[in-house]
């Protein structure tokens, strides 16, 4: 039976990586869009979330596995 204490802790780990990479995207896409000359904005951004969406299932597949 999995630790409901370490299921919340996992919970949360991922909501808290959520609301960041909410906010790193929206940070890189406004400075690419201030700055064209980096990157286009959109796919920068699309970038920076395609990690961040890998960091997060891998952070959630380590909670499945810690469940077990």
């Amino acid at each position: 039976m999995p630790s409901p204490v370490l299921f919340a802790l996992a919970l949360s780990v991922v909501l808290l990586l959520v609301v960041v990479g909410g906010l790193v995207l929206a940070g890189v896409a406004y400075v690419a869009y201030r700055h064209p000359r980096l990157e286009k904005p959109l796919s920068l951004a699309a970038a920076v979330a395609t990690v961040l969406v890998a960091a997060v299932a891998a952070v959630a597949a380590l909670a499945v596995l810690a469940a077990r």
